[in-house]
């Protein structure tokens, strides 16, 4: 069975980042995840924190679960050897209904044991999994994935990954209060289709993002 053209071009994107590995500064910052922190333009904003703020790199890749990323720890993060590792991957996971968060947030662990492994002394942030809205869907593809990647599921998993970052001790980080209605859905404003985030979005949780990085 044939590559799914989507897979190639993710494929690409990590042996890009390999490339660029190469030339970038050791001991910086790093964010990785899937598509909610590739569309993030955290390594372009981090260049309005000044000269003497520190390089931030995105090694987000759209698509990829727990499972995609353990293979390639090394693009992602370590080949960059940073201070500091903001991590948001998970979020594919919840949207497939076999995958029990207890299985999540195995592989999470796995991914945690080989970062700490290769980069003793890293300071590892686990992001919180942004919400969607289900109101807010595009069609009835995305309503079919929110129907499974519900909010109630991604407390669920929130709860479960700020108990696995004590467990391991690391900090746990929740940047969503900005981009959250009374409802605790995602404002439809700042959605495109239900669960990506528009820029301006990202906007609203820059603030905190950029505190966290400076900090």
């Amino acid at each position: 069975m044939s590559e799914p053209a989507w897979r190639i071009e993710k494929r690409r994107l990590v042996e890009r980042y390999r490339e660029e590995n190469k030339t970038a500064a050791k001991g910086q910052i790093v964010f990785t995840g899937s598509s909610l922190m590739e569309m993030f333009p955290v390594h372009l904003w981090a260049e309005e924190l000044g000269p003497h703020a520190p390089r931030v790199y995105n090694r987000g890749v759209g698509g990829y679960r727990t499972e995609d990323m353990l293979p390639i720890l090394d693009a992602l993060v370590t080949d960059l050897a940073p201070r500091r590792v903001f991590i948001n991957i998970g979020t594919n996971d919840l949207s497939d209904a076999s995958v029990t968060i207890d299985a999540l947030i195995g592989r999470y662990e796995e991914i945690l044991r080989r970062i700490e492994e290769a980069l003793p002394g890293a300071d590892i942030i686990l992001m919180a999994y942004y919400p969607i809205n289900y109101d807010a869907a595009a069609d009835d593809g995305m309503r079919a994935c929110l129907r499974i990647r519900t909010n109630e599921r991604i407390r669920e998993a929130n709860r479960a990954v700020e108990a696995l970052a004590a467990r391991r001790g690391h900090r746990f980080m929740d940047f969503n209060a900005p981009l959250t209605d009374e409802q605790g859905r995602l404002k439809a404003e700042y959605t495109i289709e239900g669960m990506h985030i528009r820029p301006e979005g990202y906007r609203a949780i820059w603030p905190d993002v950029a505190r966290a990085i400076l900090a």
